[in-house]
């Protein structure tokens, strides 16, 4: 299916912004916990959190992980809007076949 591998990595995206959003409300929160919380393996909890500190938005402390103080949601924001865009443009594409 053409669409497979994008339909993936939103679902993945879509699991990052999920544990991002428990950090937000529960921080500083631990693997375990938050493994619990989202109702996930703690494997994909691990990457999650692997992929968001590296994106700049979570940092591990000796407590668990936090939302960092510069970290830019807005950008997710604007990031998503830009997908929207190409979504709706597939659609128009799809709609002329």
């Amino acid at each position: 299916m053409v669409l497979k591998k994008a339909k993936s990595e939103l679902d993945i995206a879509l699991r990052h912004i999920r544990v991002m959003k428990a950090v937000m409300e529960n921080q500083p929160i631990g693997i375990f916990k938050l493994s619990e919380l989202v109702n996930m393996p703690k494997h994909k909890v691990r990457y999650s959190l692997r992929i968001l500190e590296q994106s700049g938005i979570i940092e591990p402390t000796q407590y668990g992980a936090v939302i960092r103080k510069d970290a830019d949601i807005g950008k997710l924001k604007e990031d998503l809007a830009e997908i929207k865009k190409v979504v709706e443009e597939i659609e128009r594409e799809l709609e002329e076949l």
